[in-house]
């Protein structure tokens, strides 16, 4: 495909994903104010709000000062006053990043990675910049390369991502084809291994969140009354328990990594010098949002057995990775490699480690003064303990002795021989004379 198209086609994907955001980010606030203000107030003083809402949601810190009309009369001290806001509504970053995986796998696809991920960098590097230049107001401020960098990386490294992933699956006569070339001339299962190791690593990612996923859902099942509790307690009307629905649904992927760091042992924190994990959990007051009632309120040993589930995918992990070794293996002579698999087992561990680290970071920071200051799973314990598990379940599978259900790379051509030796015995079975028959 020309260049020129994918590169506009690459731009029109940024815009609509920028699009996308904002509205999404608009949309509850317009309708805040058809139900809550009506005329008394105006319709554009909304857009600042979805713009720090979107750069928020593209993990843009806030700095609020709140003025003296608001904390005179609701009795608030004027040293809480000013505080910061970092906790990112992962739902939105969420979209624009698989929409930005897309892009780039389209571009790797019409042969032009390069151009359709500039071209993408660009316009939402641009779209950022006019977000900034037209939402400034004095309860909330921004870093300005922040709010340019930031949600240009979040667009950016996925559609990288993606646009490697196709090109190192099809090719794209440059860079990724280069390397193939120097792992083809190493031989063996060496060509196969950076691809093991990004699936592998997919495999214990998606494993992780799909189990976050269903103990967040356990833990709302069991404490319902707690956070029902909760939604009453703040007094509100049906226009404030929609806006507190809709304020979950947009972190509702940020508890799920919490939840991820509850199973994999190090847990998390609701405020500073505050603890949740299946060793304990020590909490002080909290904030009165609905879905902190499903928090424990102790824990067990038996919940311990959680950790189970990263040693479980990075042993799915290896037994894809192994699958796929032995089947390229099939018609080859000598040993299995081992030094691969070795590659493979570690390469696993430490981008599993790597990408855990990169979901405590933009699961964590802050959503208020004081205490609130630091909420959240702490990167690097997140990483050490699931590149750990699912490094003892990746090297049960991978580096185990060859079971007696696979097939040894040497039988192959063991056959083989065996076969043209018996072909040969017959042949001069068939040539040799026979006896005459009386």
């Amino acid at each position: 495909m020309n260049r020129l198209l994918v590169a506009l086609l690459a731009a029109f994907d940024a815009v609509l994903a920028v699009a996308v955001g904002l509205v999404a980010a608009l949309a509850p606030l317009t309708l805040l104010w058809i139900f809550g203000f009506g005329a008394d107030a105006s319709w554009a003083g909304l857009w600042p709000a979805a713009g720090r809402i979107w750069q928020l949601g593209h993990l843009v810190p806030l700095a609020i000062s709140l003025p003296e009309e608001f904390t005179v009369p609701l009795g608030i001290d004027p040293a809480a006053a000013s505080f910061a806001i970092s906790l990112a509504p992962l739902a939105l970053t969420m979209f624009t990043a698989i929409f930005a995986f897309r892009s780039g796998a389209r571009a790797a696809t019409a042969g032009a990675w390069v151009v359709g991920v500039l071209s993408g960098a660009v316009v939402v590097v641009a779209a950022a910049a006019a977000v900034l230049a037209t939402t400034g107001n004095d309860i909330a401020g921004v870093e300005p390369w922040q709010a340019v960098v930031l949600p240009a990386l979040v667009y950016t490294v996925p559609a990288l991502g993606g646009a490697l992933a196709v090109a190192w699956q099809n090719g794209d006569d440059g860079v990724v084809d280069a390397v193939r070339v120097v792992l083809d001339r190493r031989g063996g299962a060496w060509p196969d291994v950076p691809g093991l190791i990004a699936r592998g690593t997919a495999i214990v990612l998606t494993a992780l969140i799909g189990a976050g996923a269903l103990l967040l859902a356990v833990a709302v099942l069991l404490r319902g009354s707690q956070i029902i509790a909760l939604f009453q307690s703040a007094q509100v009307d049906a226009l404030g328990a929609s806006v507190f629905t809709v304020g979950h649904l947009a972190y509702l992927p940020t508890f799920v990594v919490w939840a991820i760091a509850f199973i994999a042992g190090p847990g998390f924190a609701v405020g500073v010098d505050t603890v949740v994990s299946p060793v304990g959990t020590q909490v002080g007051l909290l904030p009165g949002i609905p879905v902190l009632g499903a928090l424990p309120e102790s824990s067990s040993p038996w919940l311990l057995l959680l950790a189970l589930l990263p040693v479980g995918a990075g042993a799915l992990a290896g037994w894809v990775a192994r699958s796929q070794l032995v089947r390229d293996r099939a018609g080859a002579a000598g040993p299995e490699p081992m030094g691969a698999r070795i590659v493979v087992t570690l390469g696993i561990a430490v981008l599993a480690g790597a990408g855990a680290a990169l979901l405590a970071a933009v699961a964590s920071g802050s959503i208020g003064p004081g205490t609130l200051a630091s909420v959240g799973p702490a990167p690097g314990p997140l990483a050490l303990t699931v590149a750990i598990e699912s490094a003892i379940g990746a090297a049960i599978l991978l580096l185990s002795p060859r079971g007696r259900g696979e097939p040894d790379a040497a039988e192959p051509a063991a056959v083989a021989t065996a076969d043209v030796a018996a072909a040969g015995t017959e042949g001069a079975a068939e040539a040799r004379p026979r006896p005459p028959v009386d």
